[in-house]
């Protein structure tokens, strides 16, 4: 009995000890595969850090308004005759828009002329009597005051007339017509609006903490988007008082419109330039990535050489790598590794760095979602994320020294 339990025991120790055995040899295994396998390199796109000529500006959203612009009314009543304008059309100045029925004021215009011509007559030819002396101080005044009473109606009928006539008050392009023609409109009635586009104004606001560094004459650039601001304009005007509720400070500019690209009531991103600065560190805002640690970047930088074997005992081994050839020097492998940043001001595109990064770092702005600290990568430059506004800021040459890094890295 005692034989046979030893031998059961006998039998149990070597399942268990075959069982972990097996056990440690294939985690051991599993760690080496994993210790000896690298992760396949990541294609990235890469920008080389370059000291920047900065130029700071504040930047807001503005309302557009013609620098000249109103809605056309009449002054009085009366039925339209005719509409001499179109939707869009182009006009000059004093040119006549809408002509309202005005044959009853043209009748009494005439019949006041008629009386105005007959007491000039009447005035000269009490003038040639006095010169006579055949006619009294009093005849030539009463005749001169009314010359003058008939000239001063025919002033009034004459403006009678004008008001049934609209004009352009300045050279524009005119809306849509709000009328036609045989209509009965009265004073007030908004006949279209006449917008001169050419040059236009802009307002918009800016925060308080900005109130110095505003200026009259300041350059301005305006445009749709932030990435794209074709026109030019500068600070026509800055209020001298700062809301109290919004702590915002009201400022209107001026802008050129030769190709009426722009209308009134649009929005439009606004950039005010300040002096430029020279020597700062910014790198495109795609590279930067934001985490609850903080703001932090990828840099490209020669892969970290793995730890050497220990030498081999000397013997035939020795004799052996004497005789072999040398092998060639391999390329240089490149890593991502995370680098923690201070980011400052923001413009076109780029962020100022002004913590962390030194010029002549190439800087990750494509492809970070991939990355981990250390991982391999290459350099793939030909599809440049970057903006246009970015990409002038970041220089030419990244592009060139970005090639060269990967193909090594290849």
């Amino acid at each position: 009995m005692i034989k046979r339990f030893i031998i059961a025991f006998v039998l149990l120790v070597l399942v268990a000890g075959g069982i972990v055995g097996f056990n440690l040899f294939r985690d051991q295994a599993i760690k080496d595969f994993f210790a000896g396998m690298k992760p396949p390199p990541v294609t990235v796109s890469t920008v080389t850090v370059e000291p920047i000529t900065w130029t700071p500006g504040i930047d807001a959203i503005g309302t557009v308004g013609a620098a000249q612009g109103v809605d056309l009314t009449v002054e009085t009543t009366g039925v339209v005759e005719t509409i001499d304008f179109t939707a869009n059309e182009r006009v000059a100045k004093d040119k006549v828009l809408v002509q309202l029925d005005d044959a009853k004021e043209r009748a009494d215009l005439a019949a006041v002329k008629a009386q105005a011509a007959l007491d000039q007559q009447a005035l000269e030819r009490a003038l040639e009597l006095q010169k006579r002396g055949v006619n009294t101080d009093v005849t030539v005044d009463s005749a001169r005051a009314a010359a003058t009473a008939s000239a001063a109606q025919v002033a009034r009928a004459q403006a009678v007339v004008d008001q049934k006539q609209v004009r352009a008050p300045f050279a524009g392009t005119m809306g849509i017509p709000r009328i036609e023609e045989g209509q009965y409109i009265s004073p007030g009635t908004k006949i279209a609006t006449l917008q001169d586009l050419s040059t236009m104004r802009v307002d918009f606001t800016v925060p308080e903490q900005r109130f110095n560094n505003l200026r009259i004459g300041q350059p301005v650039t305006f445009g749709l988007t932030a990435g794209d601001m074709p026109f030019k304009g500068s600070v026509t005007g800055i209020d001298p008082k700062v809301d109290p509720v919004s702590r915002l400070v009201s400022v209107r500019a001026d802008m050129t419109n030769p190709e009426g690209r722009v209308n009134p009531g649009q929005f439009l991103q606004v950039r005010v330039i300040l002096p430029t600065e020279q020597d700062i560190i910014a790198i495109p805002q795609t590279a930067l990535v934001s985490s609850l640690y903080g703001d932090f970047v990828y840099v490209v930088r020669e892969a970290k050489a793995p730890e050497q074997p220990a030498p081999a005992e000397a013997g035939a081994s020795d004799a052996v790598a004497a005789d072999a050839e040398p092998a060639a020097p391999a390329a240089p492998s490149l890593a991502a590794y995370q680098i923690f940043v201070k980011a400052g001001r923001r413009a076109a595109g780029m962020v100022e760095i002004t913590e962390g990064l030194s010029a002549g770092d190439r800087v990750v702005t494509a492809g970070q979602n991939r990355l981990f600290s250390g991982s391999p990568v290459t350099i793939d430059n030909t599809v440049n994320p970057l903006p246009a506004a970015a990409a002038d800021l970041a220089g030419g040459s990244d592009k060139a020294g970005g090639d060269r890094a990967g193909a090594a890295g290849e």
